[in-house]
């Protein structure tokens, strides 16, 4: 079995746990020293055995807010279980038919040809301004 140093509120602390798990444990003690720490900055130098009890309730207590806000997320989820279940029972919706215009054919070529005439007019009317 593993033994992993772990430092909580400026104290160091030898643990053991399973193999395996030393990154869990490793977490868990910097959610608790940072609660720790909090107390040790408000307060200043504190007994162990009550920093850690005082830490452990902070944690806790913010355990349990998240856990009242994942209950209710849960409750509004499953009031949308019979939407979803509709949503997808339901037929799928026509298909919307959308007409695209076409060009007949040569008008294309007939805007060319009137291009290239207005081209030539205003080259021809450049030449009549320069001289």
């Amino acid at each position: 079995m593993p033994e992993v140093e772990i430092t909580i509120g400026g104290r160091s602390f030898e643990v053991a746990c399973q193999e395996g798990e030393e990154q869990y444990l490793q977490a868990a003690a910097r959610m608790l020293d940072a609660e720790a720490s909090v107390l040790v900055d408000q307060i200043g130098r504190v007994p162990e055995a009550r920093m850690l009890l005082m830490a452990g309730l902070m944690l806790a207590d913010k355990t349990a807010g998240l856990e009242d806000r994942l209950r209710e997320a849960e409750d509004r989820a499953a009031g949308m279980e019979d939407q979803i279940r509709a949503l997808r029972d339901a037929p799928a919706p026509e298909p919307q038919r959308v007409e695209v215009p076409v060009l007949p054919e040569g008008v294309t070529d007939s805007l060319a040809e009137l291009a290239a005439r207005a081209e030539a007019l205003a080259d021809e009317i450049e030449e009549k301004a320069a001289s």
